[in-house]
């Protein structure tokens, strides 16, 4: 079993990296506010189930996806618990095929690696190269939790400050559907 700390509602005392100081400056700026536990090392959804209890929410999963030309992007989020299959996912956007953007492109676009992708990696997308893609069953959540930009920091938010502030702020807009 991972460790996870009691839950606090302070931003962490130092910053792994420059994501996640810039969740937390946002977090603060836009008065939103949030629950958050310091763990081992998470990579898996199965290991977000000890996070999952504490919080008392189900951590998102979180996939960053591009077209085989890597022109096109997609931060898409889903259930923790619902398989990923890029025909459905691009039948319903109506692209062609993607799939896992390659980890260099995930670090140098959204500052994280794998494990510990988020939406607010869309902070440091200031040229708005990836959409936002949100499975209508997490837009409908009352909580998302995710990660803070780093594998051993987890979050819990209300959806809609997510769908609301978080994105207005980041300027992108989430596109909703249904998989």
């Amino acid at each position: 079993m991972i460790y996870v700390s009691e839950i606090m509602n302070d931003k962490p005392k130092t910053y792994d990296n420059e994501l996640r100081r810039k969740v937390y400056e946002m977090l603060e700026q836009l008065d939103i506010p949030y629950q958050r536990v310091d763990t081992d090392e998470v990579i898996t959804m199965e290991d977000c189930i000890e996070i999952n209890r504490i919080l008392d929410m189900e951590m998102v999963k979180t996939l960053f996806l591009c077209n085989r030309q890597q022109t096109e992007f997609y931060l898409f989020i889903t259930r923790s618990d619902k398989p990923f299959r890029s025909k459905d996912f691009s039948s319903v956007m109506g692209i062609s095929r993607v799939s896992f953007a390659p980890v260099e492109k995930m670090e140098e676009m959204m500052g994280t690696i794998i494990g510990a992708a988020t939406v607010f990696g869309v902070l440091l997308d200031q040229n708005k190269q990836i959409q936002v893609v949100f499975d209508k069953e997490v837009a409908n959540n009352k909580w998302y939790g995710c990660s803070d930009g780093v594998t051993t920091g987890y979050m819990k938010i209300e959806t809609n400050r997510i769908l609301e502030d978080f994105l207005i702020f980041a300027k992108h807009e989430a596109r909703i559907i249904e998989v």
